[in-house]
């Protein structure tokens, strides 16, 4: 029988894991997620309501009318056949689930609620794929630009790179634990945050509290 852990410390905000000098599941980092990843509903929000015609045009600096040929594309209009709502509500709500999982939990997280820094970063690095994918098929498909798309797409980016090192200490955090027990069945106890033993040997030794 797996040996649990009833008490475990106090969370520690500077509690830092390898391999890194700070700690990625931090306030700080989080909030910063968390105000990009607002701008870019906001965003995602109005070029929505352009698609939806609840407006009549979308504000563009450099690329003039293209903005409309882009949110009017066979492409868009492929994935609202697809997903019965306009490609750009849809990424505005990705960026709303973003705001939710990267306030959610405690500044250790990684360690004691796993499965919540996996949907994390399932919510938010292929969401950043996509944008990518999409922002080519403007130019190479659609033959047009969207600045707002343009905008969209590289927050989608920063939030890929502030989220990512979050993502691989939870899963060094796993590794680590199914390397010490010889089997992936504490791993997957500790991924929905039983305080197993093990799991908190592990989670001590990777900031150097053991």
């Amino acid at each position: 029988m797996l040996q649990q852990v009833q008490n475990l410390p106090a969370q520690a905000a500077d509690a830092v894991p390898e391999p890194w000098t700070y700690n990625p599941s931090a306030w700080r980092q989080r909030i910063a997620i968390s105000i990009l990843a607002g701008a870019a509903f906001v965003i995602a929000t109005y070029m929505g309501l352009y698609q939806w015609r609840l407006i009549d045009t979308v504000w563009d600096p450099v690329f003039g009318s293209q903005s409309l040929a882009v949110l009017d594309s066979d492409v868009s209009h492929t994935l609202r056949g697809w997903f019965l709502i306009p490609d750009a509500i849809l990424g505005a709500l990705a960026y709303l689930s973003d705001i939710v999982f990267a306030m959610a939990g405690c500044t250790r997280r990684w360690q004691y609620r796993p499965w919540l820094v996996m949907l994390f970063g399932l919510d938010v690095i292929p969401l950043g794929i996509v944008s990518a994918v999409l922002v080519a098929l403007q130019g190479l498909v659609v033959g047009a630009w969207c600045f707002l798309c343009l905008v969209t797409a590289l927050i989608s980016v920063l939030l890929v790179f502030l989220a990512y090192d979050e993502v691989w200490s939870c899963w060094l955090y796993l590794r680590g634990i199914a390397r010490r027990s010889g089997r992936w069945g504490p791993a997957w106890s500790a991924f929905w945050g039983r305080p197993l033993a093990v799991a908190h040997q592990v989670g001590r030794q990777m900031v150097g509290e053991a």
